[in-house]
């Protein structure tokens, strides 16, 4: 991590402290198609991406590309609609830089989201899935290179990655509202190409449940910086193979729209119990 980075990183943190009188708490960043979330916050701030010095654009269609800090059931929220994604072309440092802004402002909880494929055979297309753990398959990690000790240590323990605590509460929060939700192990891969029906069998022999190509690289460096993680994956699709039929990334946003609902209420019920 370069002298440079850090001080983008601290650039963007005060660009959003001059816009915001009260700083988010918690952050939540919006997988493809599930960006409406940050329709919902109260008395909302909205700063497109564009607008924030060195923050990194998203392209990808489903990612809205602005940071939203509102209210949600009492508490200060941010809403990142989009993210940057490695098979963009960005490096893992650029792909974590709204991360690393986050835990500048002082957020101390950030709910990582995504719209994933199933593995495994017992999820359904639109099914909800609480991020247990992770199998890093990107090839790289966020924290390769020269270590800043401003943001965390150079050994950062990983055993575990996802909250119990939060995942704990993300349960009460499915029960409380009657929203069925899945437990699982999320595989991220780089993309861009879908996986091959041979590639989604070696990962369910190594005993991943949903894939996706974000969300790891944002949660190593968000435990790095002491960040408590909460993934939730959006089944969107099963995996190739799964199904006799071809994937594609509209099925992806549709089945996103279908399950807004679910979702939203899922994470105001999450929020509303931190």
């Amino acid at each position: 991590m370069t002298n440079d980075m850090y001080e983008h990183v601290e650039a963007a943190a005060a660009a959003i402290r001059s816009q915001c009188q009260t700083l988010p708490q918690t952050a939540v960043v919006l997988g493809s198609g599930l960006g409406e979330f940050a329709d919902t916050l109260l008395d909302a701030v909205r700063m497109p991406y564009a607008e924030l010095p060195h923050w990194p654009a998203s392209k990808v269609v489903g990612h809205a590309g602005r940071l939203v800090v509102g209210n949600v059931g009492g508490r200060q929220i941010a809403a990142l609609a989009g993210r940057a994604h490695f098979y963009e072309g960005h490096d893992l440092s650029t792909v974590v830089f709204a991360t690393r802004v986050m835990g500048r402002l002082g957020v101390r909880e950030i709910i990582l989201t995504n719209a994933a494929g199933g593995i495994n055979t017992g999820f359904a297309s639109g099914a909800l899935m609480v991020i247990d753990d992770h199998i890093n398959l990107l090839g790289s990690n966020p924290l390769l290179g020269s270590n800043d000790e401003r943001f965390g240590p150079r050994f950062p323990d990983m055993s575990e990655v996802y909250s119990r605590r939060l995942r704990t509460i993300a349960d009460a929060a499915a029960r409380a509202r009657g929203i069925p939700v899945s437990h699982g192990v999320y595989v991220a891969v780089h993309g861009p190409s879908y996986e091959t029906p041979a590639e989604i069998r070696f990962l369910r022999t190594i005993g991943a449940d949903a894939v996706g190509m974000s969300t790891v690289p944002e949660a190593l460096a968000a435990r790095h910086m002491g960040i408590e993680v909460l993934g939730l994956s959006c089944i969107t699709n099963m995996a190739a193979g799964v199904l006799p039929q071809p994937l594609n990334h509209e099925e992806v946003l549709e089945t996103a729209r279908r399950v807004r609902d679910a979702f939203i209420g899922l994470l105001e019920g999450i929020i509303e119990r931190l």
